[in-house]
């Protein structure tokens, strides 16, 4: 008997992405799901049994929101697909629409607290933030009404649902079939990494302005992997004085990334005190503490109880470059303490923040979906 048809939807990310390719696609393809994603990529393929149905990047926001919102409406219709689960609040329409039209399950995977995520979007002017986030938030509560369940990639997020008849939190904890990765080759240099996007929000700037106070700069190196965002940031960003001590990798594959991170001695995630910062739980935090590298952190109190709690790493205030260099001159003066660092945050992955105690809430959902009876 074949297995029911899913359809993952996406107008925003890619088929690289993490959570919705790496996790939760292989997730279904292992449990043996029939699977399309619709999600940018170059080409339509088969990927590791995954059907991709390629959408072509946008080249603007106004072309993703509305062309490209469109294009998945049209292609999911044609899969006839028993359950639609989508990625992106622009899609909240066509998941209406997927609904309306089909009667099939439809999931809403909620990524980010979109509310407050406008709330710290510099397109936006500042008068029409809050009245946009309070928009966005009645539509999302309306929206969901038409959905058969919510996604949520943390506690906090899924908490925005707690009146939705069906709201599960699966958390971006990292796979457990994380590779081997080589021993840590010692060059002389003190090694830092940041993968993601590269933004001002990100304290990536922070970042690079603490280099400048740490001693024996030619001996440090700081990776940073990812695109900038906006791509204007990457000219000021390369201004700076200590910028040849920072190489510039772009953007990188997770397995690359990977890679990249187990020759770094620290891996830093020092986002802003804002809104949607303050109670997510950023990928990278997780594939930095199964890499074996000790964490340098964003002192938000719910990123203190994972990093100091575990004993994996240090926070820091992430708007003062030389607070930031501080804890590296701590950490750089002090080996044995960021072995130990690593340890304990490898360890604490394996035991409780891994991908596999969410995959099993995953599949559980899909099962309950399928086997009950329509009222």
């Amino acid at each position: 008997m074949a297995m029911p048809l899913t359809c993952l939807l996406s107008s925003v990310h890619t088929s690289q992405d993490i959570r919705i390719y790496y996790k939760e696609s292989r997730t279904l393809i292992r449990a043996g799901y029939s699977l399309t994603l619709i999600i940018q990529n170059d080409r339509d393929e088969v990927r590791e049994g995954v059907k991709i149905v390629a959408l072509p990047k946008a080249t603007n926001r106004f072309q993703r929101m509305a062309l490209s919102s469109l294009k998945v409406f049209q292609r999911a219709l044609r899969e006839q697909a028993d359950i639609y689960h989508f990625h992106d609040p622009e899609l909240i329409p066509a998941g209406i629409l997927l609904k309306v039209l089909t009667r099939k399950r439809v999931i809403y995977d909620v990524h980010e607290d979109l509310a407050k995520d406008i709330m710290s979007k510099d397109w936006i002017p500042w008068p029409l933030r809050r009245p946009i986030a309070w928009g966005t938030r009645i539509m999302e509560r309306l929206g969901s009404r038409f959905f058969d369940a919510i996604v949520a990639a943390t506690d906090d997020i899924a908490n925005n649902f707690k009146n939705h008849r069906r709201s599960v939190a699966i958390r971006n904890y990292p796979a457990l079939n994380f590779p081997d990765l080589p021993p840590r080759k010692d060059d002389g240099r003190f090694t830092m990494i940041y993968v993601g996007l590269l933004s001002p929000e990100r304290g990536i700037t922070e970042i690079v302005k603490a280099l400048e106070y740490l001693e024996a700069p030619e001996s440090v190196r700081l990776i940073l992997c990812g695109e900038f965002s906006p791509p204007s940031y990457e000219k000021s960003l390369r201004s700076l004085v200590v910028s040849d001590r920072v190489e510039f990798v772009g953007w990188v594959n997770p397995m690359e990334a990977r890679q990249k991170m187990g020759q770094a001695d620290v891996g830093l995630v020092c986002y802003h005190p804002e809104e949607n910062h303050m109670k997510a739980m950023p990928n990278k935090l997780f594939e930095y503490m199964i890499a074996g590298i000790a964490v340098l952190s964003s002192d938000f109190p719910l990123w203190k109880e994972i990093v100091e709690g575990n004993r994996c790493g240090m926070t820091v205030n992430p708007l003062k470059p030389r607070d930031i260099a501080a804890a590296l001159s701590n950490l750089r003066s002090n080996p044995g303490l960021r072995l130990e660092m690593g340890i304990n945050g490898k360890k604490s992955v394996l035991e409780k923040y891994n991908w596999d105690n969410e995959a099993k809430k995953l599949l559980n959902l899909y099962q309950d979906l399928l086997i009950e009876k329509r009222v």
